[in-house]
């Protein structure tokens, strides 16, 4: 355990100091499936059908899902020792892009696919369209590294306003007023957000407009809007930050929260704030409603929960893949895959790498959705 921590903290690390070049390594050099900032230890007798799945399976897009990702392949590869998987967690608008472009067999994106996006798809998926299949969800905890301070809870307001560059220090009397038994001090606020198109941005900023609409002004999205702030490529790049600038805050997903960087409690309707963890998102995922048509199986998630404890500030990574017109060479592999990740134990390393399984009655229209797949 203290090796896997160990890991983790040193790919925090490396992703502060040389990101995008660290992503390019991990995904496009070889196919070593010992990915040191990857999840942590799983089954490797995992039931997994490989039939005729062989070669290479390229696929990038959500950084959030890589720890996920790194996790399965795990298991997968030393099943199916004639798959070499490659995933390049180059955020959910590159990898959405790259698949438009057919340069990957399916992308993972923490946003559903657009009306144009399915439409655009149409000229890569022969006779057919891209569909979504949620497969990762999760909590987007707030990490904060402001010194002397231990335990922070934060509303919707005072985030939305720290993140549009209003609240300038930590003593803030807004901050102040959520946290009287804290000794803020009054370091600057150091705010990062990511500077590639992401999903996770996408669900932040939709918390915040339907949470805080008065304090937020601007329209969700995977681009950062707001002027000002400071900002990192990737969910491990704006970790990695927080770990290392007194005084900063940013989102990312909760597996990327390693040792020694502190997460904030969100104070919601509920008595008490709620606390970032993979039963509390699952709380929130639960009341999500299937609203993509056909095959598609977009989500919409309900980021005002009503159950006690939910934790709203949650996100779900679809696969996105296309129903037909899948290329020959990668179907099988790709069918193989996303069969043993939309399975009991393929749901089951979820939850054990700070992610939270999608609930059972929509991972079970995924199953029949992957199985055909052609």
């Amino acid at each position: 355990m203290k090796l896997q921590r160990k890991n983790r903290l040193r790919a925090l690390s490396l992703g502060a100091l040389a990101v995008s070049g660290a992503l390019a390594l991990t995904a496009c050099g070889s196919d070593d499936t010992s990915s040191g900032d990857g999840g942590k230890e799983t089954n490797a007798n995992a039931n997994i059908k490989c039939d005729d799945a062989k070669g290479r399976l390229a696929a990038s897009g959500s950084s959030a899902q890589k720890n996920a990702i790194d996790a399965w392949r795990k298991v997968y590869t030393t099943n199916c020792k004639d798959v070499q998987l490659n995933y390049n967690p180059t955020g959910s608008g590159a990898g959405i892009t790259a698949f438009m472009q057919g340069q990957t067999a399916f992308a993972g994106s923490d946003s559903a696919l657009k009306p144009e996006e399915i439409e655009k798809s149409k000229k890569v998926c022969s006779n057919s369209q891209a569909i979504g299949l949620p497969m990762v969800g999760g909590p987007i905890a707030i990490g904060f590294n402001v010194p002397g301070v231990d335990k922070l809870n934060l509303d919707a307001k005072t985030l939305a306003d720290i993140f549009n560059n209003k609240i300038k220090n930590w003593d803030d009397k807004a901050i102040e007023k959520l946290n009287p038994d804290a000794k803020l001090p009054s370091t600057k606020v150091q705010a990062f957000h990511r500077s590639d198109e992401s999903g996770t941005t996408d669900n932040f900023t939709k918390y915040l407009k339907g949470a805080a609409p008065s304090a937020w002004p601007y329209e969700p999205g995977k681009s950062w809007e707001p002027k000002g702030g400071q900002s990192a490529n990737g969910s491990a790049g704006v970790a990695g930050q927080v770990k290392q600038t007194p005084g900063a805050i940013s989102y990312f997903e909760l597996s990327y929260a390693g040792e020694g960087v502190k997460t904030v409690d969100l104070k919601t309707e509920a008595k008490e704030p709620v606390k970032a963890t993979v039963d509390n998102a699952s709380k929130a995922i639960a009341e999500a409603k299937v609203v993509g048509k056909g095959k598609d199986l977009s989500l919409k998630l309900n980021y005002k929960p009503t159950a006690e404890g939910a934790y709203p500030i949650t996100l779900v990574t679809y696969e996105v893949v296309c129903e037909k017109g899948n290329k020959a060479d990668t179907l099988a592999a790709t069918k193989s895959f996303l069969t043993y990740i939309a399975s009991e134990d393929g749901q089951n390393v979820l939850k054990e790498n700070d992610y939270a399984p999608i609930p059972a009655e929509i991972i079970s229209k995924v199953r029949t959705t992957v199985a055909g797949l052609s």
